[in-house]
């Protein structure tokens, strides 16, 4: 059995969480031994197929003809596509219509999360897809604090050896609460505020643009950073916040509880998965926000850094390789 991992636009998306996804498909299917490959040239018995631009769609209906299997990967949700760059909303119902037509291709569909599966199964015509909710996955061999990280950190961003950092990440986009995270930066200018991440300003909607103009002196914008800056990064923080309003994961929030990192995230069912006060401390709004982070340094929130690790642990990218290849026995038996 032999997977074509296909994947549109690598370039494009290879610094996006898409990108990160399926890098970790390859790294998963190394570590339990699945053959694959990345040329369409190649022979192969099931498509993996991981991207929804029309020359993904038309390379899948293609091999349909061809009576090759096909695992549809969904990423995308109409719910985290119509609050993130401009015209979002104005387009998210046709965005809905295209992606459904996309994962019907499938004869089975994966998405990352038990809440992805939910909105999936519930879309005009893939009410009756057999859809499967397996992880993207982290490398938590990748994802481990080392000594020398907090001074390097503070260096690099010019940071006191006494200041509270708190590490946010993500596009800049709405949907990720990056207007939130500028707000609070405001409201709490005795601590120090990074973000991590690049998308163009260009793209992003009007009220994003006017917060990022009005940025406060304690907000570094760090810009995008490659994983052993992320890991750096969330091994020297002394807080991660995750204001994000839709996710269909949220990989840096499993990234955060893999290096032990206290968290506060936005309470919304994505986050089903994380119990408040076990994993992560939620909160509902921006007051909210504040009033955890002020409970939090204040000493009157315990620290988490123990419990939240087991999150990591259940999506290790080694658990996450058997359960696509379990699917993959499964679709080849169709």
């Amino acid at each position: 059995m032999k997977i074509l991992l296909y994947t549109e636009g690598m370039k494009t998306i290879g610094k996006s969480g898409l990108g990160k996804a399926i890098l970790h498909q390859m790294k998963a299917l190394d570590d339990v031994g699945v053959s694959y490959t990345t040329n369409v040239n190649d022979d192969y018995d099931i498509l993996h197929i991981n991207t929804y631009f029309p020359k993904s769609y038309f390379f899948a209906k293609k091999a349909k003809k061809e009576g090759k299997k096909i695992v549809y990967h969904a990423h995308s949700t109409e719910e985290d596509y119509k609050d993130g760059f401009i015209f979002g909303r104005l387009t998210s119902k046709l965005f809905r219509k295209w992606i459904i037509k996309c994962y019907k291709l499938g004869d089975v569909i994966v998405t990352p999360t038990e809440y992805s599966k939910r909105l999936l199964s519930n879309y005009e015509g893939l009410e009756n897809k057999k859809i499967f909710a397996i992880s993207n996955g982290i490398d938590t061999s990748v994802f481990k604090c080392k000594k020398e990280d907090r001074s390097n950190f503070i260096k690099k961003y010019g940071f006191n050896v006494n200041d509270k950092i708190i590490v946010g990440i993500g596009l800049y986009i709405r949907r990720k609460g990056i207007i939130d995270f500028i707000n609070l930066a405001k409201r709490f200018p005795q601590y120090k505020f990074i973000w991590f991440g690049y998308s163009n300003l260009i793209f992003s909607t009007c009220d994003v643009r006017r917060a990022f103009k009005n940025k406060p002196d304690n907000l570094i914008f760090a810009g995008y950073t490659e994983r052993e800056g992320i890991r750096e990064a969330l091994s020297s923080c002394d807080l991660y916040l995750f204001p994000t309003y839709e996710e269909t994961e949220g990989i840096p929030i499993i990234e955060a509880c893999c290096m032990k990192c206290n968290s506060i995230v936005r309470n919304i069912p994505i986050f089903d998965f994380l119990v408040d006060g076990k994993h992560v401390y939620k909160a509902d709004d921006i007051d909210s926000f504040c009033d955890k982070i002020e409970m939090f340094f204040d000493g009157k929130l315990q620290s988490l850094s123990d419990s939240c690790y087991e999150i990591a642990d259940l999506r290790d990218i080694k658990k996450i390789g058997v359960k696509l290849k379990e699917v993959y026995n499964e679709v080849n038996k169709m």
